[in-house]
Formats: C-alpha cells, structure tokens, sequence
C-alpha cells in the first residue's frame, strides 16, 4: 500500500480507550501516533499490549497550536457532525492522519476547523473511541490495499490476485530516468 497514516486523539478521557487506539494504530501500519492537550502518558497504558510507543513514532502535542503534520498530509476528524462525509463514501488520502475527540465531547471547534475533512461512521449513536478509530484503519486498509475480489458465493474461496504488472515508465515535465537506445 503506498502513502501513510497516522492516527491521534484530542484530550484523553479514558485512558485505557488510548491504548486500545494505538495498539490498533500498530497492527494496522499505523506510520505515527499521537495526542493533543494529552493529560496522559501513552506509554504508561497496560490495554497497549505491543508496545507502540517503542515501535511506532509518537508525538505528544501540547495544543491545537503546536499540532505539526508532515507536508502534504491531510488532517482528517473523526466526529458526528452533519458536514462529516460517511466513511463508505470517503476515498482516503493516501497521506493522513485522523484525529478523534474525547468520547462524550468530541473533536474542539478548533480541531474541526483545523480538519482538511470530517468523516463519520454510518451508526445510529456513536462508537466507543477505539471501536471507531479501528474501523477507519480498517475501511482505509480495504480501501488503497490490494486485496482479491470477494468472491459472488458466501463461503467461496477468492480468485488469487493476478501478479503485477508494471506499466511503461511516466514522463513527468519532459524529463525521464530512461535512456533511449
């Protein structure tokens, strides 16, 4: 899968919510982790049995103003909000980093407008804060991963992918790797 993720929390309400997030974020390839206006150590949290903040980067942010994302990589909340789109309709970016608010509370106004987009869960009342970051990693997965047709029948085992086939070499403004013969 090309690109990269990361995936964060805004405040910190349960704790043990926090490590079931970023033990998610590490089994699913998460390429960073971090909090915003964190009062909690993640590295402190017994839910994170693998031990992310060992293998993956975490980044503690102090407050919305010293929130940094890599270049180019787009802010995406997690939030209930009648401009988010619905996560079966989102095409993920291929670099992001999604932010989820504290549960009861959600995202801050201020987090929102710092969002390059908002998307929801299709549900009819709102996900425990782990539950709902792993089914965005998960909907993310399926969606730029490279994975077999669901077969037509229930139970069906998949046609195998075809081997990949690497098409002729993009010309970008005129300027090429290639020699000519």
């Amino acid at each position: 899968m090309r690109g990269y993720f990361g995936i964060g929390i805004e405040g910190v309400s349960k704790p043990i919510n926090v490590g079931n997030l970023v033990r998610s974020a590490h089994a699913f390839g998460a390429s960073f982790v971090f909090t915003v206006a964190a009062n909690y150590d993640v590295s402190e949290s017994a839910s994170d049995t693998s031990n992310t903040p060992s293998e993956v980067p975490f980044y503690p942010f102090d407050d919305i103003d010293s929130l940094r994302m890599p270049k180019g990589c787009a802010l995406i909340g997690i939030e209930i909000d009648d401009r988010a789109i619905n996560l079966p309709s989102f095409r993920h970016p291929r670099r992001a980093a999604y932010v989820l608010g504290m549960e009861r509370v959600g995202l801050s106004s201020a987090m929102v407008k710092c969002c390059d987009h908002l998307i929801k869960i299709p549900t009819k009342f709102s996900l425990n804060l782990a539950t709902t970051g792993g089914i965005v990693m998960y909907d993310r997965m399926l969606s730029l991963g490279r994975f077999a047709e669901r077969p037509v029948m229930s139970g069906a085992t998949p046609e195998p992918l075809p081997e990949h086939v690497f098409g002729t070499p993009v010309v970008r403004r005129g300027v090429t790797n290639i020699e000519e013969p």
